[in-house]
């Protein structure tokens, strides 16, 4: 069971992530480059129907997703669509738009009403042209059913029947998130960004907060309304595991997008923190640790989506994992230069991308047991001191991945009071950005690290 401290901590940067999560950059026309995009989609073998959108309400009557309470007389629990209108967030992603946060931003941004803006709009609801659409959509609909499973109008009809099967209807256009690397994408790509999306330093100016995502801990907030059929009691590890990976390789393509085109350098790919967090004079931990690696005023990259997933990928695969540390490295120092050359960052970032995709593809393969997983918690928390000096963007994703490596080893029968307690005590160290304290986080960490036994 998540913690309250964590609950309370994941459920605000979750719906901050939806409530708030925008950026289509009109005219973008930015794509992977060419090996990349190829190597992604080797693949990709079958052809997929293009469907185009029937909207949530074709999911609600009570005999097929709609029903009040779940049931187990089918594979679905069929209450999916009350549990979203009732409980997940993605539900009231389009109402953000409308208060008083939404209209803010969008006078910023002088964009007009922020509800009716397609920068806003292509993450807070489905906003497709007429001609993807079976009907007419209310956008107040928010984040629905089609936004996460694609485009039902050609797998409606045959996914009710007895006969059907999972793997035709993924040729039908159904998202395949029963597989935990397109799981993740389709979650990154409102909540990292994706060709064309962005939440951009322009966006967090105007009041957006900046975004981030473990798929093991979102999952538990959204909340889940499936059955998840794997029985592997540490499959939260696998699924922090693959999200990592596939986090870091479209957060590398990130970087290389933004180095092709738009202004540069761009500072939201900075650790946002450094410029930002409340300034206490000479005597700020940030001024007693120093400045190792760049320039003191220079803002660094924010390095949080690899400086945990790397104690992993040490484990997995050592030699790629130094290859892939030169690479993230290279991206760091390049970025946290004031002038970066625009040409460095792309070559840099593609090939660190590149590294994170074959790393995927063993993360996947690799088995999963109580020791690995607690070996990776001491691992990490071994690593406190490091860890906490690279800001609290760091800080928070290592509170998150410890949280969900915990969780699965207690599924799997290793439960430790002492090492609850001690989790719960990182998630306050993160709970105020501004008032975020790096010593103090290294001591809850190895705090941690001493409870595991």
């Amino acid at each position: 069971m998540r913690s309250l401290k964590k609950i309370g901590f994941l459920s605000t940067v979750f719906v901050w992530g939806w409530m708030y999560a925008a950026g289509v950059q009109a005219g973008a026309q930015v794509v992977a480059p060419d090996h990349l995009h190829a190597m992604l989609k080797e693949s990709a073998s079958d052809p997929v129907a293009v469907g185009k959108y029937v909207g949530p309400g074709s999911c609600s009557a009570s005999a097929c997703h709609g029903s009040i309470s779940p049931r187990n007389a089918t594979k679905v629990l069929q209450n999916e669509y009350s549990t979203w209108v009732t409980e997940d967030s993605h539900a009231r992603a389009y109402a953000s738009l409308t208060g008083s946060l939404g209209r803010q931003m969008s006078a910023i941004l002088k964009i007009g009403p922020a509800e009716k803006s397609q920068r806003c709009l292509v993450c807070h609801a489905i906003s497709e042209p007429a001609s993807h659409k079976a009907r007419e959509f209310d956008s107040s609909e928010g984040v629905s059913c089609e936004s996460c499973h694609g485009p039902a109008s050609e797998w409606l009809g045959p996914h009710i029947q007895p006969t059907a099967k999972h793997a035709d209807m993924v040729r039908l256009g159904l998202v395949d998130s029963k597989n935990l690397t397109i799981r993740s994408e389709k979650c990154l790509t409102c909540h990292l960004g994706a060709p064309g999306l962005k939440v951009d330093h322009e966006l967090i100016a105007a009041g957006h907060p900046d975004l981030r995502f473990e798929l093991d801990s979102f999952t538990a907030i959204e909340p889940p309304h499936w059955v998840e059929k794997n029985t592997d009691p540490l499959f939260g590890m696998r699924a922090w595991g693959i999200g990592q990976a596939v986090q870091l390789r479209e957060s590398m393509l990130r970087v290389s997008r933004a180095a092709k085109s738009g202004p540069w350098p761009e500072f939201s790919e900075m650790d946002c923190i450094t410029c930002h967090h409340s300034l206490t004079g000479p005597e700020s931990w940030r001024q007693k640790e120093g400045y190792a690696g760049h320039r003191p005023g220079d803002a660094p990259y924010n390095v949080s989506r690899y400086i945990v997933f790397r104690k992993f990928a040490e484990e997995i695969d050592p030699s790629t994992n130094n290859e892939l540390a030169d690479a993230t490295a290279k991206v760091a120092m390049l970025i946290t230069t004031m002038s970066p050359d625009r040409e460095a960052v792309q070559t840099a970032a593609n090939r660190a991308a590149e590294l994170s995709n074959k790393l995927l593809g063993e993360v996947q393969a690799a088995s999963y047991d109580r020791a690995r997983t607690q070996r990776l918690i001491k691992s990490i928390a071994s690593e406190a001191d490091a860890i906490s000096k690279q800001g609290e963007r760091a800080a928070e994703q290592a509170a998150m991945t410890v949280d969900s490596l915990y969780i699965a080893t207690a599924k799997a029968g290793a439960t430790n009071a002492e090492t609850r307690s001690a989790i719960d005590a990182l998630f306050v160290q993160v709970k105020n950005p501004s008032a975020y304290n790096a010593p103090m986080f290294a001591e809850s960490m190895k705090r941690v690290g001493n409870s595991v036994r």
